[in-house]
């Protein structure tokens, strides 16, 4: 187990964020404000970026520059080339330079007029100072961090325990305050985090056992680094691989238990686009096939008892491609060509019995939480529905409730594809 220094913990939100979300669908749909002064941009990824998402990558490629677009690839998360066994075989590699190279030749194909891989890994500490390095990312436009292990970023990026800035991450943060566009996926969208950084845990376990400062040996184990990530967005944690993995119990109960508001729940291939990161303006769209939650936690409440940990009241808002999203106002701006949904449909939705998608089920019953709340926003028949966790010891129940200010948008009048403001309650029993 590598366990960093612990510090006193920090809220990642400002006064000038808590503020009151202006509910119902009229807000939704409420337009853009004036357009303050132009400063960099990220777009995060959820992880399992396919190569083929002209989406995703045509936008990192369009806000590097378009066809004089150069991206510096890091890929520090991955592990180096002396520790794959397979690091001769372009067929099998995965590491940190093999790894690079694929992401270079991706953005080349995708419109980039080069892309060139930052040779840092945790073989290469000493490159994080070099000027040498510092000059290859001066001449870069933009910046794509690899998946992998996020704390590997923080080692080689960081100065490890010191957590300061080495030259070379000193020199991207400078490009994107100058309007470069910093982009990742997986641990390279985790480690744009803030305070309390997830470092690694599943939901159940995480809901059972409760939040630890650290970074373990035990994938399910739910820990977190107190003194964050490159702190690139700090309007909210970030969680990636959501849907594929059932990440929201762990991010509620991490974000609950670190004093945080809110949270962006990535799902995989789609991303967060986030202009203005940092500033009283900073704006966030969705961008991709998927979507990303935002968990809302300013009214819940938290209680843990010898029964199990309890949380009552939070909000869970899922936002699909072209949706947008008001970090200061805390408002969901729905695409204008979603329309309300009016729910026609009258069958019971059906109560779930793996939530959040156990590794632990033999049956790898499919996760239910999302589809679990859109059956709910398409059903005239009941105000509320329930899910449970597959493991028992405590069993948890998820329990979702059409509370006031939900609304529910589609592009086919019939889908649940948008919701806003879906009351989210979880209890043992």
């Amino acid at each position: 187990m590598r366990v960093p220094p612990v510090p006193a913990r920090r809220s990642v939100l400002a006064g000038a964020l808590a503020v009151t979300l202006l509910a119902g669908a009229s807000a939704a749909h409420a337009g853009p404000g004036p357009e303050p002064t132009r400063t960099g941009s990220l777009v995060l990824v959820g992880g399992a970026l396919k190569e083929s998402n002209t989406q995703v990558y045509g936008e990192i490629v369009k806000r590097a520059g378009g066809s004089g677009a150069r991206i510096g690839i890091i890929t520090a998360a991955s592990v180096p080339e002396s520790r794959d066994p397979h690091a001769g075989d372009p067929d099998r590699c995965s590491n940190s330079a093999c790894n690079g190279a694929y992401y270079a030749d991706v953005f080349k194909r995708h419109g980039a007029a080069d892309a060139q891989w930052i040779p840092l890994d945790t073989d290469h500490v000493a490159n994080a100072d070099s000027d040498a390095v510092v000059a290859q990312v001066e001449s870069m436009t933009g910046f794509f961090f690899g998946g992998g292990d996020q704390y590997r970023y923080v080692t080689t990026l960081l100065r490890g325990e010191e957590h300061k800035d080495s030259k070379v991450l000193a020199a991207i943060r400078a490009k994107l305050a100058r309007g470069a566009v910093v982009a990742g996926s997986s641990a390279g969208a985790q480690i744009a985090s803030g305070p309390d950084m997830v470092t690694g845990g599943e939901s159940y376990e995480g809901l059972r056992d409760g939040s630890t400062p650290g970074y373990f040996d035990d994938p399910t184990r739910l820990g977190h680094l107190p003194e964050g990530g490159f702190g690139f967005l700090r309007s909210g944690l970030i969680d990636t691989h959501t849907g594929a993995y059932g990440r929201e119990g762990r991010a509620l109960r991490l974000a609950s238990d670190t004093g945080h508001d809110r949270v962006y729940a990535l799902e995989e291939n789609t991303a967060l686009v986030v202009d203005r990161p940092g500033t009283p303006h900073e704006r966030l769209s969705v961008l991709g096939p998927n979507g990303v939650a935002v968990l809302d936690l300013r009214d819940a409440r938290a209680h843990d008892s010898a029964n199990g940990w309890t949380l009552r009241r939070a909000r869970y808002s899922y936002l699909t491609d072209g949706d947008r999203y008001d970090a200061r106002t805390w408002t969901p701006r729905v695409h204008p060509a979603k329309q309300p949904l009016s729910p026609v449909g009258t069958a019971p939705v059906p109560a779930g019995a793996d939530v959040f998608h156990s590794a632990a089920n033999p049956d790898g019953v499919p996760y239910v939480f999302r589809t679990t709340a859109r059956a709910l926003a398409a059903t005239r028949a009941q105000n509320s529905a329930t899910a449970t966790t597959y493991e028992t010891g405590p069993r948890f129940t998820v329990t979702f409730t059409k509370a006031p200010g939900f609304a529910a948008f589609t592009d086919d009048a019939l889908t649940a594809l948008t919701l806003v403001d879906l009351r989210i309650d979880i209890a043992p029993r």
